[in-house]
């Protein structure tokens, strides 16, 4: 088994944004220093993750840490979009590594991240850890479907993970114009 050639996943992402985030990414992944690392963006979008959970977890008493939400899912868009992107304009990638670390890390922190919600008021918990399920249900499939089909689909129904964050800051600020 160690002898195998790795063959690595096609990528599929077909959001609404897709086009227009990767022309972004690859952009700002050419001008980054050459300290910055896949590693530290992984880690960077990993915290801002759970900082945004403990953010959601605050508004329950503290309703102006909605908008602290705000920069911490900006912060982990930054993070966890851009470093597979940095890894690939480098020709540094580590796919296997790289996409283990990077979705067991996307995994624990939307458990922060929903774990926040749920204890926010904003949302029941039995909803949020509703949310919860479907997210790590859909993850099985799409990891399953990446190892057996050969293709990662990023995005589905025009939906990805920029759609998401972009929804849930559209909902803090509603939930803050209505309390």
């Amino acid at each position: 088994m160690p002898n195998e050639k790795f063959q690595q996943a096609n990528r599929s992402h077909t959001s609404l944004l897709a086009a227009a985030e990767k022309k972004a990414l690859i952009w700002t992944a050419s001008r980054l220093p050459e300290w910055v690392n896949s590693d530290q963006l992984t880690g960077l979008g990993f915290v801002a993750l759970v900082a945004a959970g403990l953010c959601y977890y605050l508004a329950s008493s503290h309703p102006q840490a909605l908008l602290w939400v705000i920069p911490c899912l900006i912060i982990n868009w930054f993070g966890d979009s851009l470093d597979g992107t940095l890894a690939r304009v480098r020709n540094q990638q580590r796919p296997r590594y790289g996409f283990y670390a990077d979705h067991i890390l996307d995994a624990i922190g939307t458990f922060f991240l929903i774990s926040g919600l749920a204890f926010s008021g904003y949302m029941s918990p039995g909803v949020a850890y509703a949310f919860l399920i479907a997210y790590f249900l859909l993850s099985i499939e799409i990891y399953l479907a990446t190892y057996t089909l050969g293709t990662f689909h990023l995005s589905y129904w025009s939906f990805g993970p920029t759609e998401l964050r972009i929804l849930l800051i559209i909902g803090n600020l509603f939930a803050l114009r209505n309390p």
